[in-house]
């Protein structure tokens, strides 16, 4: 299992991809896998083994394209088909690098596969197959090498849940980007009548020019800020949250966030974006919208829905057990119908049919 350099395993705070591979890691060892994680830094909290490929988390080098490249050649180099069966590629840029390994490897695509990282994904090495994490993200461009689709999990354990609606604001949790939509929460919570809790990410140059120049002119006594909230501080202002609002300007092609709003208890308005149908039970976990004019009745409205139908939601349809089930089923599928030449390091696809 192969993780970015930039953050630990599972993640302090934000860090939906360390958070989802924690859980799968878990739940693979659990079904009797022996599974190794690749990472950085010295600490990691999972029930695999860990191998550093460089001793510092490399998150204050975000967005550069060495400090992955140097940390994929390591994995490279590290990875022998002596010693594994399959490689897990959860990087940026692993799709161009795996078909160097020796051990057949199957990516998946964290976000959207259009524009220049549909470029990259286009170019994919052969003897590596492509994940798609929803149906809706893997329609943005069916042409690529995809051999399956694996919706994300959450591990439960630990979080809190609440038995009744909550009273408390509307809460939009996310990073500070106009994808994400806080604008649009400011302004549909004010139609509403209903306080707003803003706690977002905001640590990266971009996300705190937007905050600067587009937030924190809107702001007034109605809305609170949070910035970078840890988990705990999360799951606390989810429990108390009245719903989670996600009203998203781009084709999301997951949403994290909803799974862990959701398995609290705390039901989810949100836009009908990217793979929001596909997480959200309308009228049962959480009021899905057409258009911005909406959110606010739905806001109002959020209350009446129940916290149990919620969290039993996320249970039955995205568990750890679930989502290995599914990778397991990948793994198989597509080692199957790879050939490792005895000569060459360098895998070669077989075509299914």
């Amino acid at each position: 299992m192969v993780v970015p350099p930039w953050l630990s395993v599972p993640p302090p705070g934000y860090g939906g991809l360390e958070q989802l591979v924690a859980g799968l890691v878990d739940a693979l060892v659990t079904r009797g896998h022996a599974v190794t994680l690749f990472g950085a830094g010295r600490d990691h909290g999972t029930a695999g083994d860990f191998v550093a490929t460089v001793g510092d988390l490399q998150y204050d080098r975000l967005g550069e394209s060495l400090p992955e490249l140097a940390h994929l050649a390591q994995v490279n180099h590290l990875v022998d088909a002596a010693d594994f069966d399959v490689v897990h590629d959860h990087t940026t840029i692993g799709p161009l690098v795996a078909g160097r390994r020796a051990v057949p490897t199957v990516a998946t695509v964290h976000g959207n596969p259009v524009g220049e990282y549909g470029t990259v994904l286009s170019d994919t090495d052969h003897g590596v197959g492509l994940v798609a994490i929803s149906h809706a993200q893997r329609r943005l461009n069916p042409r690529l090498p995809w051999v399956g689709t694996v919706h994300n999990a959450l591990d439960t354990t630990g979080i809190p849940r609440k038995s009744m609606p909550g009273r408390g604001p509307v809460l939009w949790l996310a990073r500070f980007s106009p994808d994400k939509g806080p604008d649009l929460a400011i302004r549909a919570c004010r139609a509403a009548g209903l306080p707003l809790v803003l706690a977002g990410k905001c640590n990266e140059p971009a996300e705190r020019r937007y905050f600067e120049q587009v937030i924190r002119p809107m702001l007034d006594e109605d809305v609170t800020v949070v910035r970078d909230a840890d988990r705990a501080t999360a799951l606390r202002l989810l429990i108390d949250a009245r719903c989670l609002v996600m009203p998203i300007q781009w084709e999301e092609p997951f949403g994290m966030v909803m799974l862990e709003a959701m398995a609290t208890g705390t039901p989810v308005v949100a836009l009908n974006r990217g793979a929001v149908p596909e997480l959200v039970r309308p009228g049962v976990t959480g009021l899905v919208c057409a258009t911005a004019d909406d959110l606010p009745g739905a806001l109002r409205a959020a209350d009446r829905l129940d916290p149990a139908a919620c969290v039993t939601h996320v249970e039955e349809n995205f568990s750890t057990c679930r989502t290995a089930i599914g990778y397991e089923a990948v793994y198989r599928r597509f080692t199957a119908g790879v050939v490792r030449p005895a000569r060459s390091r360098e895998p070669v696809r077989v075509a299914f049919r």
